[in-house]
């Protein structure tokens, strides 16, 4: 439910609860944790530490889990969507753990980041690691479009953390060049993690697409409510300082919509924050996103993406599967962290 009301779908009505979702993919979960667990093994000791640190501080895991209701939507039986699933963990916590060198950060999950704990150079290698790890893993599956979507994305993904960096303290970035940002660097494996259950099923080329489609703009979606909750969160809740973004010069969509459409007095503050990294700006930036509607605006952006990646799963039958990723879509903007 949101806000005590049932959301609308292309199949109809259906609750938003992850206690739902989990019901449909707690199985498959479990089996993918098994693989993560066994593939995880390194004769490093400091390998192991990291990479066991990192994978089991928590988190939504939403794109394997994407991964793994795709296949099953469209009827999968075999058992390659849980190694893939695994892999796409993978992927996504070799990303965490480079950004997190990157961005400097110290607090992720509501845990001590791994660099903060491990050192810049051991997650690094680290997260090099994993990268490697899961490419071995692409090749058991003996699929070479597989392998060209994961390569694909773990390039666009590379493309878009470059894209981000070059953006750091841009005051002149606009709306599309923001959006074409958390595409390359998010929601690029939302796509591949939903693309690759309609692979494994062999399914036509139409249907392949509607899922990759599906993923981009679940990805969108949740990477916008992300950016959102930089400034209505609750630290103990999103497990991440708040101001973070501001503090690394990052030009979201609530600071962009200030800059753009706010007055001149809170536009000159934001740009002034974010061309100088300035956290001390704050309280006053916070103020001034959550009285100007760039909260609202943003949430409204992220629920026309949520809308569209519901409409591509207009193709798959009505199953459980189905409708947890129809209310996947409905969760990603309704969550508080």
């Amino acid at each position: 439910m949101i806000n005590g009301h049932e959301a609308n779908s292309p199949k109809g009505k259906h609750s938003v609860s992850m206690q739902f979702v989990k019901s449909v993919v707690d199985a498959d979960m479990a089996q993918m944790d098994q693989v993560i667990r066994e593939r995880l093994y390194s004769d490093v000791v400091l390998v192991r530490q990291v990479a066991e640190y990192i994978v089991s501080s928590g988190g939504k895991r939403l794109r394997p889990m994407i991964t793994l209701l795709s296949a099953q939507a469209l009827g999968y039986q075999g058992r390659h969507h849980h190694e893939l699933a695994a892999v796409i963990e993978f992927i996504h916590t070799a990303t965490l753990l480079h950004d997190d060198v990157v961005d400097e950060s110290s607090l992720r999950r509501g845990r001590d980041t791994a660099n903060a704990l491990f050192g810049n150079a051991a997650s690094v290698l680290v997260g090099d690691f994993l990268y490697s790890r899961a490419f071995q893993m692409m090749v058991n599956c003996g699929s070479m479009r597989i392998m060209e979507v994961l390569a694909d994305a773990t390039n666009v993904i590379a493309e878009g953390e470059v894209l981000q960096l070059m953006n750091i303290g841009n005051i002149d970035i606009d709306e599309a060049d923001y959006l074409k940002v958390i595409r390359y660097k998010t929601a690029k494996l939302f796509e591949a993690a939903a693309r690759l259950g309609a692979i494994l099923n062999h399914s036509d080329a139409d249907t392949e697409d509607a899922l990759a489609r599906y993923g981009m703009h679940l990805g969108t979606a949740f990477q916008i409510i992300d950016d959102v909750l930089d400034y209505s969160g609750k630290q103990e809740e999103i497990g991440k300082s708040l101001g973070d973004d501001l503090a690394e010069g990052k030009p979201t969509l609530p600071l962009i919509f200030i800059m753009q459409q706010g007055d001149s007095s809170a536009a000159a503050l934001v740009k002034d924050a974010l061309e100088n990294a300035k956290r001390e700006h704050f309280p006053a930036i916070l103020a001034a996103v959550q009285q100007s509607g760039a909260l609202d605006y943003a949430r409204q952006i992220a629920s026309e993406e949520a809308a569209r990646a519901k409409a591509c799963l207009s193709r798959l039958p009505t199953n459980p599967h189905t409708e947890a990723l129809l209310a996947l879509a409905d969760l990603a903007i309704a969550r508080n962290s």
